[in-house]
Parts: C-alpha cells; structure tokens; sequence
C-alpha cells in the first residue's frame, strides 16, 4: 500500500525520448523537474509582469508530478498518442487508471492531499502553467539535440514550434522572446 514513492522513483529509469535517437538521453525525472522550473517561471513572470494572481509552488507541483502516471503505463510518443482520437482517448482512460492506482498506493489520510496533484484540473490555470512548461522543455530538448547536429529532432521542434505559437499567454510569449536563446549558446557564450 505504501509503494507510491517507489513507484515514483522508477521515473529516473523511463527514457524520455525513447524512439528518437538523443544525444543527451533525459528521463522523465529530469523531464518533470525542468518543466517544473519552467512553470513556476511561467507565474512568476505573469505575476511579475501581466498582474495575474498565479501560484508558482502550486504550478511547479503540477508539473513535478504531470507525468507520473507513466511509471505505470510507459511514455507513449506524442505521434501515436495523438495518431487519432480513438487512441488519445484511451490513452486518457489509461492514465486516469493509473493515477488511480498510484493514488491507492498511499495512506488513506494522504491520498486527498495528493489527489489534486496526480489528477490536476486540466481547467487550472496553475495546471494549464504545467502544460505550457511540458511544451517549452519538449522545445528546449529539440534544441539542445540540434544544437549537437542531432537532425532527428528538426521535425519535432518545427511542429512544437508552432504549437508554441498558437498557444494564447503572454507568460509563455515573455518565455520565448527573453529565455529561449541561451538555449542555443555554450557555456562560454553564457557569460
């Protein structure tokens, strides 16, 4: 009954981009704490700049948790997952069962605690914040891998590319236009 944090260690052990070939392997431990870094940096920046009322540790632990469904079911890439509807639906249906059985894993008195985080409201503005900062790392990780001349990622980054676009934050524009082209640099470029 008390696996729930053993379960949770195994993220460290799932490769994140397993069909493509990476330069860097990342796994969704790695994975979730940039996208938690990211999204906490979303609410700061709309709180500091376009006077939203977010809370960044809330939309930080949205992220550190947003795929830990996977410890159960595997990463299903993103082509196959949203190959057509069918599938993405049952792909939904299977993380909710698995957000259940982690849930299940914990002392009862803590599994409402925990409940809002493993099955955030999609609806949230702190969890939309953690799905935004899912889709920057994804960018940030196509980037990293083209940088080191890892072609296999210029489709990926051109399609995130224009999700990026479409998505309506000025939190996530304020993002991209000052934070994203260190990405491209070296370490002594950074200074």
């Amino acid at each position: 009954m008390f696996n729930f944090f053993a379960y949770l260690d195994r993220m460290k052990y799932i490769n994140r981009w397993s069909l493509m070939r990476s330069t860097q392997q990342e796994n969704i431990m790695e994975h979730s704490c940039q996208v938690a870094m990211i999204a906490h940096a979303l609410a700061v920046i709309g709180n500091c700049y376009f006077n939203k009322n977010y809370d960044a540790e809330k939309a930080a632990v949205y992220a550190l948790f947003h795929e830990a469904s996977e410890v159960i079911t595997g990463d299903l890439p993103t082509p196959i997952k949203y190959f057509n509807p069918e599938i993405n639906k049952a792909y939904k249906e299977l993380e909710e069962v698995a957000n259940q059985k982690l849930l299940g894993m914990l002392p009862k008195e803590m599994q409402e605690v925990y409940r809002p985080v493993i099955c955030a409201d999609k609806n949230e503005e702190e969890a939309k914040l953690a799905k935004y900062a899912d889709k920057i790392s994804a960018y940030i990780k196509c980037l990293t891998e083209l940088k080191s001349s890892n072609n296999e990622f210029k489709k990926a980054k051109s399609s995130i590319e224009k999700e990026l676009n479409f998505i309506d934050s000025q939190e996530v524009r304020y993002f991209l236009n000052n934070f994203i082209k260190p990405f491209n640099l070296t370490l002594d470029e950074l200074d």
